[in-house]
């Protein structure tokens, strides 16, 4: 294999262009990141990744670099950041900058959404210099990127139309490809479903990119947010195994084993070429037809133009399909719709008329005893969030989702809700009331206070996931619409080439039934149910006639999502569509000729993976 993997380590070279007047340095780029880490999720809404001093609540070991400056002066220096919890209290991810070991007099991250902080002035000589975030609480403060200007009054940029010019203006991205790829298959994300999707087409000779913005493959599976996969392997089972997990508990550390078992697995194979840390950002189209993705390297920007064929969009929120026109669903149907509502929560279910709520997002964490009382600092700006509810872990019902927050559009909103609920929950058990009347009862007598105290007093977070793990956002649209209906029925297809028993599983915030609930909690309405299967026309967008999708972004209602977003079956459905691109690309078919024309040749080759 000619592996693509790029590990950003210091030594980077960083891309900036300083015109005598200015000089744009873009935080994701620092040769040494130190304890601050690359974040490329909300890329498409506030315009880069970042950095993110995810600390837990100790600040992270500084990141630096260097930068050269052209002409002598008086410099005046702004971040791009944010205080992602504004109000009456401390910003809690507060940073400052440095030069040459010289700190800028304000602090940052003070000011409410993405915008250009004043940091301060400073006298500069020419040469090389050295640039520094310092991190003041490891409340996970934030930086885009770092504007230097002889000119006290910049006009700096502030939409994202702007932002991008002067990105492109100062040589820090490239408005045309440093290389164009030529592949048999593009596969864009590296979750169960697009690494099952890209060995399925490798193993019967196309060559395959994988695109991934992440450094490890896995999705919601791998070490990074720490999901076991679930579901059964259908035809493919001798391929799932070298992608899924054990059974380990949700937020286990033993996702990191599984991590290196899907990487060592993915790289053997000579056909797929593995382009790790690169997030797709456009599609070039003609005629209902991708011609070409590009991507960018999340830390250099290197950007690289991929042409092939055909595509498949394992992105989960269906970028690809969302760039190049594809039609596609969010939300839920109404009842009269698809008849989804199965018991006495049937609003639940299915409402009387569509909105937009979707099963959440969740952060995963966990804590341990440190053998050694350990403080953890107050932390008022998260107690609206966490009210009164206490927890040392965090398991999959730690979920958000709002009626009014998109899980696409609002995802940074959602995950910094997330990590206010986790933080003030731990306060709290960090911190217990038992009050006086308490003391009366025997359950809390004074030894077991004591006792309770000593273990409390112990425990530190070891660690919270960052990243949001996605259930639901938007369904491309196929031929076939897979609803709750192909499973109360156990409706079989001729198409169908993937099989699942486990129970539909759709998720409900709990506050919706008990006002009481905190909104970050989760329960599940299930229904039991045999075998049923997903047919070939829902992994193929309906009007872009060379793009698949596998992974919950397939082609299904609210409820239909509910039991097969689990991984195995998504990576049933990646390997589907990987060996049907093998058809596409025999008979220089289209996708939808697969089921039209050749459906019979295909199903053998998916019954010959057993």
């Amino acid at each position: 294999m000619k592996n693509r993997y790029l590990i950003i380590i210091a030594g980077i070279l960083i891309s900036l262009n300083s015109f005598g007047q200015s000089v744009l340095i873009e935080a994701e780029s620092f040769q040494q990141i130190g304890g601050w880490i690359v974040d490329p999720q909300f890329v498409e809404q506030m315009g880069s990744p970042y950095l993110l001093a995810h600390g837990m609540g100790k600040p992270v070991e500084d990141a630096q670099t260097t930068f050269t400056v052209e002409n002598s002066g008086k410099y005046y220096i702004w971040a791009r950041t944010k205080n992602w919890v504004p109000g009456d209290w401390k910003a809690p991810g507060r940073f400052q900058i440095s030069i040459d070991s010289n700190f800028l007099p304000i602090e940052l991250g003070l000011n409410p959404d993405w915008n250009w902080e004043y940091a301060g002035k400073i006298e500069l000589s020419s040469g090389e210099k050295t640039l520094v975030l310092h991190d003041l609480t490891g409340f996970d403060g934030r930086c885009d990127a770092v504007f230097l200007s002889l000119d006290e009054n910049e006009k700096l940029p502030d939409s994202l139309k702007e932002l991008e010019k002067c990105r492109i203006e100062h040589s820090v991205l490239k408005a045309n490809p440093d290389r164009i790829l030529k592949y048999d298959l593009v596969v864009i994300g590296g979750g169960i479903a697009g690494c099952a999707a890209s060995i399925a087409a490798a193993e019967q000779g196309l060559k395959v990119a994988l695109i991934h913005d992440r450094p490890v493959l896995g999705g919601n599976a791998s070490g990074e947010i720490r999901v076991h996969t679930l579901g059964i392997y259908g035809n493919f089972e001798r391929i799932l195994k070298k992608l899924d997990t054990e059974h380990y508990p949700n937020g286990s550390p033993e996702a990191l084993e599984e991590d290196k078992k899907r990487h060592k697995n993915i790289v053997e194979y000579e056909n797929i070429d593995l382009f790790l840390n690169f997030r797709a950002f456009a599609t070039n189209t003609n005629n209902n037809r991708i011609i070409s993705v590009d991507a960018r390297q999340t830390s250099t920007a290197e950007f690289i133009r991929f042409e092939a064929p055909y595509f498949v969009d394992c992105t989960g929120d269906g970028w690809i399909g969302y760039w190049a026109g594809a039609e596609y669903m969010y939300g839920r149907e109404a009842v009269s719709e698809y008849g989804e509502a199965w018991d006495e929560h049937g609003s639940l279910w299915s409402p009387e008329t569509p909105d937009n709520s979707v099963m959440g997002s969740s952060l995963l964490w966990r804590s341990e005893n440190a053998g050694k009382a350990v403080s953890f600092p107050e932390v008022p700006w998260a107690m609206d969030v966490a009210e009164s509810y206490s927890a040392a872990n965090g398991e999959w019902q730690w979920e958000f989702s709002r009626n009014d927050l998109n899980q696409v559009d609002d995802a940074e909103t959602i995950r910094d809700h997330m990590l206010r609920a986790i933080y003030g929950s731990f306060y709290n058990y960090k911190n217990p009331d038992f009050g006086e009347s308490k003391k009366d009862k025997s359950e809390y007598s004074l030894v077991n206070i004591e006792s309770f105290k000593q273990h409390v007093d112990s425990m530190q977070l070891q660690w919270v996931s960052y990243l949001i793990g996605k259930r639901e956002s938007r369904r491309l649209v196929g031929d076939y619409i897979f609803t709750f209906d192909d499973v109360v029925k156990n409706r079989k297809f001729a198409d169908g080439v993937v099989s699942e028993i486990r129970e539909v599983d759709v998720h409900y915030q709990q506050n919706l039934l008990d006002i009481d609930q905190p909104d970050f909690l989760s329960e599940a309405l299930f229904y039991k149910t045999p075998t049923y299967y997903i047919p070939y026309r829902c992994l193929y967008s309906k009007n872009i006639s060379n793009l698949f999708m596998a992974g919950r972004d397939f082609s299904c209602s609210h409820v239909g999502l509910g039991g097969p977003r689990v991984m195995r079956t998504t990576g049933q459905m990646g390997a589907a569509v990987g060996l049907a691109a093998v058809i596409c690309k025999k008979h220089n078919a289209n996708l939808r000729d697969v089921y039209e024309k050749f459906l019979g040749e295909y199903l053998k080759l998916i019954e010959s993976q057993k």
